[in-house]
């Protein structure tokens, strides 16, 4: 038995034996990739897909000296479960039989909204999730995502989306967790266990700042200042290594005030290993590397940007081989690249294939074939979606009475609204039309029909998704005065680069409803009967002009059972629990703001005309019943840099129905060397309470929490002023205190204390 297939000695020791035997074709070869199938697709999944994919190569060439990664075996082109296992076991088996050191390839897919592939489960897009304010569900769904993954053959999912939102606008803002970098943190970092703990490895995205591009476009320039990113963008990747787990981190297409991420030495090494100490992988994002040379311009050969991405710490391309290939074999035996950065890259990956299990000497290429929309899936899915919906207003006529119902819009009668640009059926199968969906889905309609039998319910479409026919308005507006109630569906439908209006390459010109939906809705209005606006969408529109509907909910494609879940909300089965993870604005123009702004950034009495107030606030969310706050206490009005102090309410349910509150503690920091928010989220915790019941909510706030990147970029805890509040959302805070921290300012790192836990008594 050869050294690297010892179980006994570590995975350093292990990769180290293999990557000792290697030659440099052998060593670079581990840093590539192949999709094979690729060339089965007729339109692009990935940016310039069309540009940059190999698929006239035969794999036997491309995997002759070993593969680092296989590339969407399952996602690429419509698959069972059954023949996408096989597949990957006659890939993995030739792999091994057809090398000279037989290594199996690492297997990755997309898992955003759940397993990337034809028949498994669609689950609400990462902005629901972000609704929830529930980080273990969100583990159980990933925990979920991971099994069915790992049955089939797969070790790496290209999740979560850790990008923090800043602009609307951006067609991306679906497959985020929202506004702010502690939500976005909590919930990041379980996912990351869910898939970690099951066996899989998560890959956070994307490294970083890409979601501050200039004016929301994708892949725009992002100039951001130093504290902004550390302080904001780089909080929740932190979280998610520290707290989560995760073992790959994978590289933004962006240029940080003019260095691409992909090529940026001090964001992929000084920040990610040296200061966080990430042992894991780093891949690319797709040709991404390759954008080196044809986007940004700062290489002049394949083989250059292969070797900046390197030097960066850019450990595996992603996903074909392209930079990593002949080219940089060259440079090395030419002396231009250190063969040092090679064998750095190829250790971390042959080490990870050994926390995997793949150099294992009994290893053999195996997968089974399971549900992968099972009745385990779609309890999650289904639980997500319920406690995902935001009731954002309501005058009274929710929930619904059996009656008369017009049920109106574009996003009615199509399940696929429901579903994000990264769900298969709109990922991939728009290629496939003759396919369907691939799953059971529900649309809005037909779940109410099956969850209010007695009603009358009529249909009208009233207008496409985007474009401006308004041919179907009258017919919309008489069915409506011949109901006793409206509902109008409104929102989006995902695509990618265009096709849709959310998604990847699907960024908005302003936050006004896609195509003529604001005028259907506002012809409604005109009516004398009562509208319920239900917008079902990627992003936060403006609903300023819609203010006088009487009801209004927002869902964040709530998924394959997004159907039943909107139509319980509506019926009153369920009792609404949602939170707003971002703002909802009140006019469409401009460049929207997030509530995380220091003083300057808000409504401020005469240094601006524009009112910024958004229509509803972060953490905003009604219910059917009401709670209240009471008996407000703070342990301590002092304490020093290092310390803690308890922050204790009680809430009580002072309604008739049983319910879940999300209770949210938010810092203010009085005054400080830079400017700071006005609010931040500090922490936040669910409660269920029955009607009457009040329980006793304590969170542990670490004087670490109140720390930021100060005037000389050091992150310290300063002392001073801080006062406290909460309450049910960022604008209704009925429980406020102060404390001070005393003491000397003291620097913190790494090892700081990044959560506020909560407990519930």
């Amino acid at each position: 038995m050869t050294r690297w297939h010892d179980r006994s000695l570590s995975p350093d020791e292990r990769a180290e034996a293999l990557r000792a035997e290697m030659t440099l074709e052998e060593k670079v070869a581990q840093l590539g990739s192949a999709w094979p199938g690729n060339e089965q697709l007729n339109g692009n999944v990935a940016p310039m897909q069309d540009v940059f994919a190999r698929g006239g190569v035969p794999f036997d060439q491309v995997r002759a000296d070993g593969i680092g990664h296989l590339t969407r075996v399952f996602g690429t082109a419509p698959v069972s479960a059954a023949d996408g296992a096989a597949r990957v076991v006659a890939l993995q088996q030739e792999i091994v039989d057809e090398t000279r050191l037989g290594v199996p390839a690492i297997v990755h897919e997309e898992c955003l909204t759940g397993f990337t592939t034809f028949g498994a489960t669609v689950y609400p897009a990462a902005l629901a999730w972000a609704a929830t304010f529930d980080p273990g569900l969100v583990e159980r769904m990933s925990a979920a995502i991971a099994a069915d993954m790992r049955a089939v053959g797969v070790h790496q999912g290209l999740s979560p989306v850790l990008d923090v939102v800043r602009d609307y606008r951006w067609g991306r803002v679906e497959e985020t967790l929202g506004e702010d970098p502690y939500l976005v943190g909590m919930l990041g970092s379980a996912y990351v266990r869910g898939l970690e703990k099951t066996g899989i490895v998560a890959t956070l995205k994307h490294f970083a700042g890409y979601s501050a591009s200039r004016a929301a476009r994708n892949h725009a320039p992002v100039s951001i200042g130093p504290r902004e990113f550390r302080d904001v963008m780089l909080l929740p990747f932190e979280m998610s290594i520290r707290d989560g787990g995760a073992r790959s981190v994978m590289h933004a297409y962006v240029d940080l005030d003019g260095v691409p991420a992909g090529a940026n030495i001090p964001l992929l090494t000084g920040i990610l290993r040296d200061e966080w100490g990430f042992e894991g992988v780093v891949v690319s994002d797709y040709w991404g590397i390759a954008f080196l040379k044809s986007m940004h311009r700062v290489a002049d050969s394949v083989g250059g940007a292969g070797a900046l991405a390197l030097a960066a710490g850019v450990d595996v391309e992603l996903p074909d081989t392209l930079c990593y290939g002949k080219e940089l074999i060259e440079l090395v035996r030419s002396g231009e690249v250190p063969e040092d950065l090679v064998d750095r890259a190829v250790h971390r990956l042959l080490r990870q294939k050994a926390e995997l299990g793949l150099l294992d000497p009994d290893w053999a290429p195996k997968a089974e074939a399971i549900d992968l929309d099972s009745p385990r899936n779609r309890a999650i899915a289904r639980e997500i979606a319920e406690k995902s919906v935001v009731l954002l207003a309501n005058d009274g006529v929710l929930p619904l009475a059996a009656g008369k119902i017009a049920v109106v819009g574009p996003c009615a009668a199509d399940p696929l609204t429901f579903m994000g640009c990264y769900s298969y059926p709109n990922h991939v199968l728009p290629r496939f039309p003759e396919l369907g969906i691939g799953v059971e889905a529900t649309s809005l309609v037909d779940a109410l029909r099956a969850e209010l039998p007695d009603a009358s319910i009529s249909l009208r479409a009233g207008c496409p998704i985007r474009d401006e026919d308004r041919s179907g308005f009258a017919e919309a507006v008489a069915a409506a005065e011949e109901a006793d109630v409206c509902i109008v569906v409104v929102g989006d439908r995902a695509g990618l680069f265009g096709e849709g209006t959310s998604g990847e390459g699907c960024d908005a010109e302003d936050l006004s409803l896609p195509g003529v939906q604001d005028e259907l809705v506002a012809a409604l209005l005109a009516t004398s009967t009562p509208v319920i606006v239900v917008v079902v969408s990627g992003r936060p529109y403006a609903l300023g002009r819609h203010a006088g509907a009487a009801a209004m909910i927002q869902a964040f494609m709530p998924g394959e059972e997004g159907g039943p879940a909107l139509a319980g909300i509506l019926s009153g089965r369920v009792t609404p629990s949602g939170r707003l993870p971002v703002q909802v604005p009140r006019v469409p123009g401009g460049s929207p703001g997030t509530y995380l702004h220091p003083p300057l950034g808000g409504n401020s009495a005469g240094i601006s005309n524009l009112d910024p107030t958004p229509l509803f606030p972060f953490g905003h969310g009604l219910s059917y019943t009401t709670y209240e706050y009471s008996d407000f206490s703070l342990s301590a009005k002092e304490i020093p840099t290092d310390g803690t102090v308890s922050v204790s309410v009680t809430v009580r349910n002072a309604g008739e129905r049983a319910g879940e509150e999300t209770v949210q503690l938010y810092l203010h920091d009085v005054q400080a060397q830079v400017t700071r928010p006005v609010l931040a989220l500090a922490g936040f915790t669910r409660v269920a309470l029955a009607p009457g019941e009040s329980r006793r909510v304590t969170f542990g706030l670490h004087a670490d929490r109140t720390s930021f990147t100060g005037l000389d970029l050091r992150r310290i805890v300063e002392p001073g002023r801080f006062d406290v509040h909460v309450g049910p959302s960022s604008a209704d805070l009925p429980c406020s205190g102060s404390f001070d921290i005393v003491g000397s300012v003291r620097e913190v790192g790494p090892t700081r204390v990044l959560t506020t836990p909560a407990t519930v008594a």
